[in-house]
Order: C-alpha cells, then sequence, then structure tokens
C-alpha cells in the first residue's frame, strides 16, 4: 500500500502500474497476411501470445506466413481469401470460429494500388482498386462483426495518410482509404452498441513490396519498419476494457506526404 492513501486508493494506482494484458490466446485474422505490412502484424502479433490466422488472396503466402509464425513460438495458420469475393468472406470467417471456437479481432490490411494519372487509368482498374481497399474492409467488417466477441472484440482498418492528403496520380487509392477512414469512424459509433472497438491506423510509408517494387528509385531511409505499425496495431488491441483508440497515425520522421 502507498503510505498515506485509503486501501482502494492505492489499489487503483498499482493496477494502474500493471501492464496491459497481452494477446495470449485471442483469435486474429490478419487480411494480406502474406507479405509486407500484414506479414509484420502477423510476426508481432504471434510473438504476443495471438492465435494468428494469416489471410491472403495468394494462398502459398498465407501459408509461408504461418509457417514463419509457427517457427518463432507463435501459433498461426494460413488461408486463402479473396476479400472481394462476399461467399469466400462468409465461409473463411465461419471456419476460423468452427476450428478455434472464437473470432476475437480482423485486422483489414488488404490493399492494392494502381498508380496513374486519371486520363489512363481505366474504369476497371479503378474498380478493382475500391473493389479490394474499400468493398472487400466492408463484407469482412460487416459478417465479422456479428461473430466478434462481445466486450473483447475489436476490428482494425489499416488506412494511410493517402486518406488525409492527396498527391498526383492516385485518384483511385486516395477515393478508397477516405472512404475507409469515413467506413472506419462509422463503424466505430455501431461497434460500441455491441461492445466491439474499432480503429483506424492510419499509416506513412512504409520499407515494403508495397512501395518498393513499385518505387525502386524511392529512398528507404524516408521510409519506417513496418514492424512499427505492427506495434501500434498490437497497442491498439492491447487498450483496457472501456478504452478504445477510434483513430491512430504512425508515419516515418520523414514523411513527406504529411506537414
Amino acid at each position: 500500500m502507498v503510505p498515506g492513501m485509503t486501501p482502494e486508493a492505492s489499489v487503483l494506482i498499482e493496477s494502474s502500474r500493471r501492464p496491459v494484458s497481452d494477446l495470449a490466446g485471442r483469435v486474429v485474422l490478419v487480411t494480406g497476411g502474406g507479405r509486407g505490412l500484414g506479414e509484420a502484424i502477423c510476426s508481432v502479433l504471434g510473438a504476443r501470445g495471438a492465435v494468428v490466422i494469416a489471410a491472403d488472396i495468394e494462398h502459398g503466402r498465407a501459408l509461408h506466413c504461418a509457417t514463419t509464425v509457427s517457427e518463432n513460438g507463435g501459433t498461426a495458420e494460413g488461408i486463402g481469401l479473396d476479400v472481394t469475393d462476399v461467399g469466400d468472406v462468409i465461409n473463411a470467417l465461419a471456419g476460423i470460429v468452427e476450428r478455434h471456437g472464437a473470432l476475437d479481432a480482423v485486422i483489414n490490411n488488404a490493399g492494392v494500388d494502381i498508380t496513374k494519372p486519371i486520363d489512363d487509368i481505366t474504369v476497371e482498374e479503378f474498380d478493382r482498386v475500391l473493389d479490394v481497399n474499400l468493398r472487400g474492409p466492408f463484407l469482412v467488417a460487416k459478417h465479422a462483426m456479428p461473430l466478434l466477441t462481445q466486450g473483447q472484440g475489436h476490428l482494425v482498418n489499416i488506412v494511410s495518410t493517402a486518406s488525409k492528403r492527396a498527391w498526383a496520380n492516385a485518384s483511385a487509392y486516395h477515393a478508397s482509404k477516405w472512404g475507409l477512414l469515413g467506413l472506419s469512424h462509422a463503424l466505430h459509433v455501431e461497434g460500441r452498441e455491441r461492445g466491439v472497438k474499432v480503429t483506424a491506423i492510419i499509416a506513412g510509408g512504409m520499407r515494403t513490396p508495397f512501395i518498393l517494387d513499385r518505387f525502386p528509385d524511392l529512398d528507404a531511409a524516408t521510409l519506417q519498419d513496418p514492424r512499427n505499425v505492427a506495434n501500434a496495431v498490437a497497442f491498439a488491441l492491447t487498450q483496457p476494457e472501456g478504452t478504445v483508440v477510434p483513430e491512430l497515425t504512425v508515419i516515418p520522421m520523414q514523411e513527406t506526404s504529411w506537414p
């Protein structure tokens, strides 16, 4: 007990000093989990005790990610998942609950970009970006919300600085990410009524294939390690009961898309 304090006050202080409960045993689905940020999220959450479901449209990548997590002492499985296919989403979620008995968190991370000016991007390409980046998270959220554990369930949407700023040759990407940020905040309001937390992670540039494969001349020193963003996801997931982080921005110190 702290000298001069009542037992009740002392208990509150000591409780506040204890670390927030970790992720041990929590079943977490990570879409786009086969590489890049998704792979980093699986690695970080797996190391902290979560049961990680790495989902990717390329099943082989998902399996490789799950194997890596398992080899490092975590618990993981890899599944194929096309987030734009409603039947695929429903079946994947039902399978997770059937195999693991619960679904505690979903990380909507799958995403694509087609970098072209408005004159060159086709309608089909524009639709593809919105299909994966916005409709996909909607489908996953719609069918996951009823399954997420009450009072512990958490939905995390990986957004982007592209939801706050704009640059040339990225109209589809900006439209999808501005929309995803709005969807996240709307679901935060709806989730509150059912005990499900919703967080939007606004991630700045990362050293991942998503950026480096398309912009090989970019100075990687201006980008951040994707594990830093993955740790931010873990931070959001481990907030105490009764507290939620609706929006969290994580950018490299040299982020050029931010003031």
